[in-house]
């Protein structure tokens, strides 16, 4: 509690200026600040009023009585009542009576004797007080008021603890006499609350001593007594003490930062990252802007630009991966003693008709050429043939065409054997060489089958001689190569090229566990009406059975069924057996791996990484990047000439192979955009897509649904199908070569010199002409050349031959000409007269 107050000088008594009289002041007023619960206060002002007694003299006089005589008095009143109040104690228990009390009277009768031995003690420590003497000249006068009121308050705390004894002492004796009539109820309402009658205690000691907390139970009387004060609320104390808390915390957070460990994985939003780093996210922003990126709040950024931000910002790093989910989905080696020989794994790989699907056709003693659209091998084969020996050797068809290059890429990363199938007729070609690098890539041994040999004009030796300059040499000049001439409409040899197969698998050694989860990959994936999406996969290592659950790339599934390459059935495929599966929850890409899982919970955690991370990629290929790149893209998109498409085919390989076509179609000028590429049938959503782009529609092998056909036609979307590559690469090169800007080509007509010019009202000056050399067309274009410099080059207005308009103006006649938007033309001046012409160009 503070207290201010306000003293003023002592003035002696007199008149004031107003000639008014005045006694000087005995009220001293000052401040006081209350404190209420809840942090609440509140300033009261107070006034101390000063005292002063006047008493007759020895002489008669009025004389007021200093501070000596008043604490003499003092001290003879608190002698005098000390006896008064021990009387009063002795009277309220009289002796007699004394024999008969019960247990509780006799201790209401000590509480009551302690009570006036107690004010006794007080009463003579205040009698000491007073006696104690007081210098007012050296103290001054606010020394002498401030123990002044101290006295008074005393005296009243004194005078409230007397009433308080008696009141005790009187009725301790009315409850004597109570008992000794004998009203029972009051004995017995005596008895139950003589034990609990408290005597209230007293206040706090002097002034300026500290308030002691209260202790025990509060009761009712002492709640609604006046000697307890209520206290601030403990509750009222933690709230305080919290808010302070809380304030410290945010000085200490305004004057330091607070570093954090921020996560950051291989792709994350600007989002995410600002809420990681407990920043804002406008802040971050402005700050991959000081970069030269330009993002926004949703764009996803790699590790390395978020990592930049990080360190920015001065927080701390920690990169983690989300592929840990993918650790342990392929299994451990295989030790040697679980390893069983399996059958050699074959690719065909050659020139476009050079005999390779044909030669396998033998070899399996079916025709599958024949089904072939155009006579070439479209989709990737895998077959496991039964030679008459007993041993099973499994082959791999590719396609030889130039758009099928990934596939012949997949199929020798995962063949044992490559068999380079070479026509005698024809040598060595493009594709074989392709093959060939393929195959060295790989790392897989080479045999080469010479075909065709049955053929006029057939040279064997001619092929081993090509096959030298791409350091192939066979056995016949030295080397290492197997090489066997075969003929597969012959069949020829073919008894041959399998000995030199098995000869060259054996060497090989080719082993593999089949007890543990399969593992294989994907050689072709594709959608069937009434199956879904179908794969051919080819088993690695493991055993692959129905029921099994799997990840192939970002799709999953259980297998429902396995089908040879002969249409039946099959329980389980072991190692190097290529199966179809059904049970695909999507289709896969071709040469994605295999693998089973051992419960649904973890291919689906596999599969939504795989997914996530594509279409993270997707997102950061499409981000906006810097300014120059941006505005290199505007500057490419508004020179070049999109070509907008959606692909549609049978086999993931097919879809493939024509957007590797189309990619290599594309120029600076035009380019075709593929809006959508899948497989399956052309289904509502394809022509949709087509109308609200203006598309074209491409099914290769494929036809729509009859809703889509019906909302083609209403919507006049063209849908085309093709069944051979060629004739769908042609069409596209056509349509390409079509938005081609033409060539312009000039062609000069003639000379002609101005000879006069004329002047025409509202026409103009007129050139009086000679044609010198060719002629002169109207309408075509000229340029005014004066002095052998080019000064004008512009359009023909009007030709006339005499008054008469002409339509050409041939060499040695007169003419007059007039030019459009042009008079500046002098006697002298040589005309140019010449057409522009458009070529049309092709890609």
């Amino acid at each position: 509690m503070a207290e201010t107050k306000e003293q003023k000088k002592d003035k002696k008594l007199g008149l004031s200026r107003p000639g008014k009289l005045e006694l000087k002041k005995t009220v001293e007023t000052g401040q006081v600040r209350q404190s209420f619960s809840h942090g609440r206060s509140k300033m009261v002002k107070v006034e101390v009023r000063k005292k002063r007694t006047f008493a007759p003299d020895a002489g008669g006089h009025m004389t007021e009585i200093t501070v000596e005589e008043a604490q003499a008095d003092g001290a003879e009143v608190f002698a005098e009542a000390e006896p008064d109040v021990s009387e009063a104690a002795a009277k309220a228990a009289p002796a007699s009576s004394a024999a008969n009390l019960t247990v509780e009277e006799k201790a209401a009768r000590a509480r009551a004797l302690e009570d006036a031995q107690t004010s006794e003690g007080t009463a003579a420590e205040k009698a000491a007080a007073f006696q104690e003497p007081v210098d007012a000249e050296a103290s001054g006068e606010k020394a002498f008021s401030e123990k002044k009121e101290a006295l008074r308050l005393s005296d009243e705390e004194e005078h409230r603890r007397e009433e308080q004894a008696k009141a005790a002492a009187s009725a301790a004796a009315a409850k004597l006499e109570a008992l000794e009539e004998g009203d029972e109820d009051q004995k017995s309402r005596i008895k139950r609350g003589l034990g609990r009658e408290v005597v209230k205690r007293p206040s706090p000691g002097r002034r300026g001593e500290p308030r002691r907390r209260r202790e025990g139970k509060l009761t009712i009387a002492e709640a609604l007594g006046d000697t307890e004060e209520r206290t601030r609320s403990l509750a009222s104390i933690k709230r305080a003490r919290e808010k302070e808390k809380q304030q410290q915390q945010q000085l200490l957070s305004e004057g330091q930062k607070v570093v954090r460990e921020v996560v950051i994985p291989e792709n994350i939003t600007i989002q995410e990252l600002s809420n990681r780093m407990a920043e804002r996210a406008g802040d971050v922003i402005k700050s991959l802007m000081g970069m030269g990126v330009m993002a926004t709040i949703t764009q996803t950024i790699d590790a390395d630009t978020a990592e930049l931000v990080v360190a920015e910002f001065g927080h701390k790093l920690r990169r983690v991966s989300a592929a840990d989910v993918e650790l342990g989905l392929k299994g451990e080696e295989d030790s040697e003693d679980t390893l069983v020989a399996r059958a050699p794994v074959v690719t065909v790989m050659g020139h476009v008709d050079h005999g390779k699907t044909s030669l396998l056709d033998a070899l399996r003693e079916t025709d599958v050429a024949a089904h072939e659209s155009g006579g070439i091998t479209q989709h990737i084969g895998a077959y496991q043939v039964t030679m008459p020996s007993g041993a099973k050797i499994s082959f791999i068809d590719t396609p030889g065409h130039a758009a099928f290059t990934d596939m012949r890429a997949r199929g020798a990363s995962v063949t044992d054997i490559v068999v380079l199938c070479v026509a005698a007729d024809d040598g060595v070609m493009p594709q074989t060489i392709e093959a060939i690098h393929h195959a060295k890539a790989a790392g897989a041994p080479i045999i080469v089958a010479i075909n065709k040999i049955d053929k006029p004009g057939a040279d064997a030796s001619k092929v081993r001689t090509e096959l030298l300059q791409h350091d192939l040499v066979v056995e016949d000049m030295g080397g290492e190569i197997l090489s066997i001439e075969v003929s597969a409409t012959e069949k020829t040899n073919l008894d041959k090229l399998e000995e030199a197969i098995l000869l060259q698998a054996e060497l090989l050694d080719l082993k593999a566990n089949p007890h543990r989860p399969a593992e294989g990959v994907i050689i072709e994936a594709k959608m069937e009406q009434g199956r879904g999406s179908v794969a051919t996969v080819l088993v690695q290592r493991g055993t692959l059975k129905v029921g099994d659950i799997f990840v192939a790339g970002a799709e999953w599934g259980r297998i429902r069924a396995l089908v040879d390459a002969h249409g039946e059935t099959l329980e389980e495929a072991g190692p190097a057996v290529p199966v179809e599966i059904l049970g695909l929850n999507g289709t896969p890409a071709a040469g994605d791996e295999v693998a089973v899982v051992e419960s649904e919970g973890r291919a689906r955690e596999v599969v939504e990484f795989r997914q996530g991370r594509t279409r993270d990629q997707k997102a950061a290929a499409g981000a906006r990047g810097t300014l120059e790149q941006m505005f290199e893209k505007i500057n490419e998109t508004s020179e070049l000439q999109l070509l907008p498409v959606v692909i549609k085919a049978d086999v993931h390989g097919s879809v493939e192979a024509i957007m590797g076509a189309l990619d290599n179609m594309a120029t600076d000028e035009v380019k075709v955009h593929a809006l959508h590429a899948a497989v399956g049938g052309i289904n509502e959503s394809d022509v949709t897509l087509a109308k609200a782009s203006g598309a074209l529609v491409i099914g290769f092998n494929v036809r729509p649904n009859p809703q889509a056909r019906v909302m083609a036609h209403q919507d006049n979307i063209e849908i085309r199908y093709y069944s051979i590559i060629y004739n769908l690469i042609d069409d596209l090169k056509q349509a390409l070569s079509g938005m081609l800007s033409p060539t312009l080509k000039e062609n000069i007509l003639g000379y002609a010199e101005i000879r006069e010019v004329f002047s025409v009202s509202k026409v103009g000056k007129i050139a009086g002409c000679m044609v010198t050399e060719g002629m002169v067309k109207r309408g075509a274009k000229v340029r005014l050349i004066r002095d052998d410099v080019v000064i004008h080059e512009g359009e023909l207005s009007q030709l006339k031959r005499f008054k008469d308009d002409a339509k050409e103006v041939k060499e040695g006649t007169e003419c007059g000409m007039a030019f459009a938007n042009y008079q500046d033309i002098q006697q002298g001046d040589r005309v140019e007269c010449f057409e522009v012409e458009e070529i049309s160009r092709e890609l």
